[in-house]
């Protein structure tokens, strides 16, 4: 097959992948953008290997292996999973962008031109510092390590250095592509820096790194396009790297929080003298029984279900829309507050509660929610926790001071599920628990919700 025809069907390919990010912004039309990505993705792999001059063996050999992973994935792990999930996926994105410049620079040492080269340092690099990167935010989403920063001496001093130090040897590959003992030190330093980029940041911002994780994939796929001319891995690493940063800048703002601030700002440490001088929030903190629960709940004419990561850690999301669509059916009105950094990814409750089929209509953003609350007769928390904290716009000294968070403490009464009395990823006691209108309900977000749901309709 031609080039030109080749490169036609790659411009093909990238307007499906357009409309697939473009219907992905909704969840009413997401399912189809992820169709539109799927063809745009199997149109690019036909092209690619009608190019031939290739092993069609082993090619077709490492789409069954892939294929037969990814459908074991695809079955097997829970929604609740998905940030892991997603978490992985970027990693193997870096990896793979990674390892086929390696293996186009040890094919072909010397017979670079400078930009091939530029391009192909670039995405051994950022390939090797999203593949573990990646892997640090997938130990620290599903508890393998400490979700608080983990910090050192200096240790933005020795980031830096390690930074200096690969550019430094990549001058020498640009200069002498045979050097390929300086080449392999800069694996080892990418591989490095992605895991020392990521062990200071808190479990509270990982879906800022998870979106820019992702943003470092696509680059890294775009820089491997430019080395091997393949104008579809270009398009489609450009897309990805652009979108991941916007996604990556929605998500600070809805911290009030700059980029710098995320990666370098340690945000969730333990701070000893915060926590000495500190008066804590006034009042006491109340525990309800579910009946107690029930009786609020039954005279209420309007409810909001506020979901966090409380609730996808107790897979509650199902129980959860059986109690919802119970009180709309009793005549109550009932919505669902979406804070945009609620659980551990870019868009986390939306997909439990979609897995659960709660309608669309019923999903608000935090913006579009936040004046109703004061007009509402029951909040229910469930697993939320410093996105509702009111700490955020009462105490200057609060490490989430100026985050947006969601107005839940000016409704009636607040019924706040929790399994503990521990404190969220921030590190600090939520004021919005010792308020006088609230009610604490503790014990397993899901069986709570069961108990609640049963003792409503009794």
């Amino acid at each position: 097959m031609s080039t030109n025809i080749i490169n036609f069907v790659y411009l093909i390919s990238a307007v499906l992948f357009m409309l697939g990010i473009k219907n992905l912004s909704s969840p009413a039309t997401a399912k189809f953008g992820n169709k539109l990505s799927m063809a745009g993705m199997l149109v690019a792999i036909a092209a690619t290997l009608a190019t031939g001059h290739m092993s069609y063996t082993m090619i077709i050999i490492a789409i069954a292996i892939g294929a037969g992973i990814g459908g074991y994935a695809a079955v097997k792990v829970e929604m609740t999973s998905m940030p892991e999930m997603v978490a992985l996926f970027n990693g193997c994105g870096g990896a793979a962008s990674a390892l086929v410049a390696m293996s186009e620079f040890t094919g072909h040492t010397g017979a670079f031109a400078g930009f091939t080269m530029i391009t192909l340092l670039l995405s051994v690099i950022i390939g090797g510092l999203t593949f573990t990167g990646s892997i640090i935010a997938y130990t620290k989403l599903q508890g393998i390590i400490s979700t608080r920063p983990i910090t050192y001496p200096f240790q933005q001093v020795v980031n830096a250095g390690i930074v200096l130090l690969t550019v430094i040897l990549a001058y020498l590959v640009f200069q002498n592509p045979a050097n390929t003992f300086a080449f392999c030190l800069i694996i080892i330093l990418a591989l490095a820096l992605g895991v020392l980029a990521v062990i200071p940041i808190g479990g509270a911002d990982m879906p800022v790194i998870v979106s820019l994780l992702n943003s470092y994939s696509g680059l890294a796929v775009s820089m491997t396009g430019f080395a091997l001319n393949n104008n579809a891995l270009i398009i489609v690493g450009s897309l990805v790297g652009a979108s991941g940063l916007f996604l990556t800048k929605i998500m600070c703002d809805a911290m009030n929080r700059s980029l710098a601030n995320v990666l370098f700002g340690a945000f969730g440490a333990v701070d000893d003298s915060v926590v000495e001088d500190g008066e804590g929030p006034a009042g006491s903190m109340k525990g309800f029984d579910v009946e107690d629960v029930a009786i609020a709940v039954e005279n209420a004419e309007s409810v909001i279900i506020v979901p966090g990561y409380g609730m996808a850690a107790a897979q509650a999301q199902h129980v959860t829309r059986e109690l919802g669509d119970y009180l709309m059916e009793e005549g109550i009105e009932v919505r669902y507050a979406i804070h945009s950094v609620a659980g551990r990814m870019p868009g986390h409750m939306n997909v439990l509660l979609a897995e659960a089929d709660v309608s669309y209509d019923q999903l608000f953003a935090m913006e579009d929610i936040n004046d109703d609350f004061s007009t509402t007769d029951v909040v229910l928390v469930i697993g939320a926790n410093d996105v509702v904290n009111p700490a955020a716009k009462t105490n200057p000294s609060s490490p989430i001071y100026g985050m947006p968070v969601l107005d839940v403490e000016l409704a009636r009464t607040v019924v706040v599920l929790k399994r503990s009395m521990n404190v969220g990823f921030a590190g600090i006691e939520n004021e919005l628990f010792f308020k006088d209108n609230t009610m604490m309900l503790f014990g397993d977000a899901k069986d709570s919700i069961q108990k609640l749901l049963a003792a409503v309709k009794e």
